[in-house]
């Protein structure tokens, strides 16, 4: 009898206790907004003092972790994959497979917004605005080039993600050709790995604390009232996320292999409330090669190749938010979009995606390059930047679950794929 009374105290697991949190913080947050008059106590010691230096702690710890994280998962999933033609195939398919999602995403964004048309009818006098900042442009050709690492040390140490990938698949493939040569320095990074994860493990433990701060914040600095006049923008990105997530991504993990998306969601889904409260797309690469190899059944030797690329490279939730955004401008300042005018966006938008920084509201810097291509004024970044930490919780985790179905596409194919585990009851 106590043994059964142990088992149901034990029962609540992590999902459950950050869910728990996301809902805790976002009551606590509107009740400080709404409650505590503005001043001292309200604004710096309890909203920018105890709220921020406790969220914003845990965001710093995952962070702190992502660069050797990646770098070593890297290392491990091109070394565990072995042959440099095999490596080269689960990469080409998944680039291929990311920018196509990334494309198919834009689709969505622009098609649902010429459909709703979020800006008609707005008044801007009642849109709160932000100080923008602006993305320098950079050339197709650079942005090439930057991908080689001149001084790998210096990209590790700056967080330049597209580098590291590169000389992580360098040493990697290296590693492997080696083979018992290079035995020790395998061993090393195998080990480091191994701890790597470990780590972070025992940081989500923490994790429903840091959630629940991080809300807490963000609606005790916004209340609701910032919502009512962009309910009509909010509605349609929310909406073109859905059907990124539920819709394109499930037709093409059925359609690649045969899987039940409705019990892949199921499986996947406390990670993806993970990326929603957290906003940041590395800070679940840990999170997501766990629960792909243990409950779909994806092998680690794909996943931690992909997974960390995916969170680079794959930004399907941001480049639907710049979709909308873009028509959403363009209607407010009566500005009218040609056919080319469109299918430029659908390419800067893909482009713009890559190599974009997985952490919070990135996608609104890189919004201004978008905007520009089109001729479009980027002070209109100021009107969205208000509700955006909300939205881009969403993005995150429609950009997560999108490397989470590219990665079990490809180990399917690479007969990489356990069904058993996917058929198990968890």
């Amino acid at each position: 009898m106590e043994n059964q009374v142990e088992g149901k105290k034990k029962k609540m697991g992590l999902s459950t206790k950050i869910f728990i949190a996301l809902i805790g913080g976002a009551l606590a947050g509107v009740l400080i907004h709404y409650c505590i008059p503005e001043g001292y106590f309200r604004d710096t010691i309890l909203i920018g003092g105890v709220l921020y230096v406790i969220g914003q702690g845990f965001i710093l710890l995952m962070q702190m972790l992502v660069v050797p994280l990646v770098f070593c998962s890297l290392i491990c999933g091109s070394m565990a994959i072995g042959d440099t033609k095999t490596l080269g195939r689960v990469g080409i398919r998944t680039v291929l497979f990311y920018l196509a999602t990334t494309a198919c995403a834009v689709v969505v964004a622009l098609s649902v917004a010429l459909l709703i048309n979020p800006g008609t009818g707005l008044q801007m006098d009642a849109v709160e605005t932000t100080e923008v900042s602006v993305a320098e442009s950079t050339s197709f050709a650079d942005t090439l080039l930057n991908i080689i690492p001149k001084n790998p040390i210096s990209s590790l140490a700056d967080g330049d993600m597209l580098p590291i990938i590169v000389f992580a698949l360098f040493v990697g493939i290296m590693l492997a050709k080696l083979g018992p040569k290079a035995s020790t320095v395998s061993d090393f990074f195998s080990q480091f790995n191994d701890v790597m994860m470990e780590t972070t493990m025992a940081i989500m433990s923490v994790a429903p604390i840091g959630v629940f701060c991080l809300i807490a914040k963000t609606f005790a600095e916004i209340g609701l009232s910032a919502f009512l006049p962009m309910l009509k923008y909010m509605a349609v990105v929310i909406i073109a996320l859905l059907i990124q997530c539920f819709g394109v991504y499930q037709i093409f993990l059925f359609l690649f292999t045969r899987l039940n998306p409705i019990r892949f969601i199921r499986k996947f889904f406390p990670v993806m409330l993970f990326a929603f409260t957290t906003a940041t797309s590395n800070a679940t690469i840990p999170m997501s090669i766990d629960t792909l190899e243990k409950k779909i059944g994806v092998s680690r030797k794909i996943s931690s190749f992909t997974i960390p690329l995916g969170a680079t490279i794959n930004m399907d939730g941001t480049s639907i938010m710049q979709g909308v955004a873009v028509i959403f401008i363009a209607q407010i300042y009566g500005i009218s979009l040609s056919t080319s005018d469109l299918l430029t966006v659908i390419a800067v938008a893909t482009l713009a995606s890559i190599g974009t920084a997985g952490v919070p509201s990135v996608g609104l810097i890189t919004l201004s390059m978008v905007l520009t291509s089109v001729g479009l004024p980027t002070e209109g970044i100021a009107l969205i930047m208000g509700i955006d930490r909300i939205l881009d919780m969403l993005r995150t985790a429609v950009n997560i679950t999108g490397d989470a179905v590219c990665t079990t596409i490809v180990s399917s194919q690479n007969k990489a794929l356990d069904r058993e585990v996917f058929a198990r009851e968890d």
